[in-house]
């Protein structure tokens, strides 16, 4: 009887661990996708040198491309300016200069009308007074529009900011140099002497240092004079 039950017990174990329900038995290996996943990660954390020269090759490549970009742009903002500065310097004078188109219509016409006097023998008058009207008109557009205004000089005390004397002449009615009279009339811009007036001046016989000593000294040149025995 315990030969029996032996064998029996034997049996019945043998069978469970074919069946598999045996709680003691190892359990079975992990999938090879599973057990290659941590190895995956590392490499991921960690590239390759061939996958790090890429990335940094693309990288180069991004920023010479944004470097290309903004060189054009800068080429093309360099150009524009340029040719607007260019525009500016060309048509500064244009408002001046579209002014001063319908003066030049007027002396043609005034030219035109000189001849036709001329050949039929009428009076100089009419010629004269339209060359005035269009001086005064070209004057008056420069002074009220421009800020460009002339100035007389004669009768005024000699200022070298104003004046360049290119004639003298003395006198002994005046202390001051004096402008005598105005060769050229000097023009002032806004305030701005832009161009001297070239007059002549008139000059005092003495001279300001001699004025001087004589004040001083009204009666040296008597005493120097007088016998002192």
């Amino acid at each position: 009887m315990a030969i029996e039950t032996s064998s029996q017990y034997h049996g019945e174990n043998q069978h469970s661990e074919q069946s598999g329900e045996n709680p003691q038995a190892a359990p079975d290996p992990l999938p090879e996708s599973v057990q290659e996943e941590p190895g995956a990660a590392e490499q991921a954390k960690n590239p390759s040198p061939e996958e790090k020269l890429q990335a940094l090759e693309e990288q180069i490549a991004e920023l010479k491309d944004q470097y290309l970009r903004k060189a054009a742009e800068f080429e093309n903002f360099r150009k524009r300016m340029y040719r607007e500065k260019q525009e500016a310097i060309d048509f500064a004078n244009q408002s001046l200069l579209l002014d001063l188109i319908p003066i030049i219509d007027d002396f043609e016409r005034a030219i035109k009308a000189a001849d036709a006097s001329q050949k039929a023998a009428t009076d100089f008058t009419a010629f004269y007074e339209g060359i005035s009207m269009i001086e005064k008109r070209l004057s008056s557009q420069l002074e009220h529009k421009w800020g460009l205004k002339r100035y007389d000089s004669t009768g005024e005390p000699f200022d070298p900011n104003r004046h360049e004397a290119i004639m003298m002449e003395k006198s002994q009615d005046i202390v001051e140099p004096v402008v005598k009279e105005d060769f050229i009339k000097g023009y002032i811009l806004k305030e701005r002497v832009v161009r001297c007036a070239k007059v002549k001046v008139l000059m005092p016989e003495q001279s300001l240092t001699d004025r001087e000593t004589e004040k001083a000294d009204p009666h040296g040149d008597a005493a120097s004079g007088e016998n002192p025995s």
